[in-house]
């Protein structure tokens, strides 16, 4: 476990965003221009013409340095409980030398488990496919999200199936860092079955069920376990010991003193130094 003072917050968010800066310098020379594209469907058209609500929902959003090659993209889930929401791209991630990638979803109660991961795998595909055409590199892809995105972006990033049925190996996601995400089985999904949100469920639809040694670098994020949601750091807790068992190697647990569960502002940093790690490595591996 990794336990920040709230003191230290602080002057952590002021290092890290030099160093998320520094990225931008590191990867490119010359000043970036951003281009944004919004409602990109992720679906081909005929899936989406048999089912309106997925071809309204079913979009994701694009920023990206333009003009620039061999970028590194965030994708982004929002959060909501898998009932609410809307995708959006961080503030705190632009302009910093990345593509960010925002999706939106299905939701509960217009569908059930598992019509929202199939999406979630589909958008992280669909970038898969399509990034090294507006110059990104396909190698550094990160999946992130908060809350319900977070638990998206494990269950797609440590269950292999779901990427598998678009043709894409999990394996390939540089990293998964997700914000303050369920790592049992969601309480919305408890919810569909009837099962009160107090019972924890760890079944084929939570992340900790598809503990594996293989899996991409995964840094859990939550707030303070005193001020989180119900259970929340102790599950992404239990996640972390149970990978280590595994022989994962690199699984980290931030955990951020003196904040609940809207720790997105001091993750965000974290996220970029955790993308800048990567990138490091890949290059010293080479």
């Amino acid at each position: 476990m990794f336990h920040i003072a709230k003191t230290a917050i602080k002057n952590r968010i002021k290092l890290l965003s030099i160093l998320a800066f520094g990225l931008v310098l590191t990867v490119y020379s010359q000043e970036i221009q951003y281009e944004t594209k919004q409602n990109i469907p992720y679906y081909n058209t005929a899936i989406n013409r048999a089912d309106e609500y997925r071809n309204e929902r079913c979009v994701l959003d694009i920023y990206y340095p333009k003009d620039a090659k061999d970028f590194p993209t965030i994708v982004w889930f929002h959060g909501g409980g898998l009932t609410g929401g809307n995708k959006d791209i961080p503030g705190q991630l632009m302009e910093k030398g990345v593509c960010i990638v925002a999706v939106n979803y299905r939701l509960y109660p217009k569908v059930k488990a598992p019509l929202y991961i199939d999406d979630a795998a589909a958008a992280v595909s669909w970038v898969f496919n399509n990034i090294n055409g507006l110059g990104g590199d396909p190698s550094l892809i990160f999946v992130s999200g908060h809350s319900a995105g977070g638990y998206l972006a494990s269950m797609i990033g440590l269950d292999k199936s779901w990427l598998n049925k678009h043709g894409i190996d999990a394996n390939s996601i540089a990293g998964l860092i997700p914000f303050s995400g369920h790592a049992i089985t969601h309480f919305t999904i408890r919810e569909e079955r009837g099962i009160p949100g107090f019972q924890p469920v760890v079944d084929s639809l939570a992340p900790l069920y598809h503990v594996r040694p293989d899996a991409p670098p995964l840094l859990l994020i939550t707030g303070d376990r005193d001020l989180e949601l119900l259970g929340r750091y102790e599950e992404n807790a239990y996640l972390m010991r149970m990978m280590k068992i595994a022989g994962h190697k690199e699984t980290k647990l931030y955990e951020l003193d003196g904040y609940g569960h809207g720790m997105t502002e001091p993750a965000f940093p974290l996220l970029l130094k955790e993308v800048q790690r990567i990138i490091e490595k890949k290059n010293t591996d080479k």
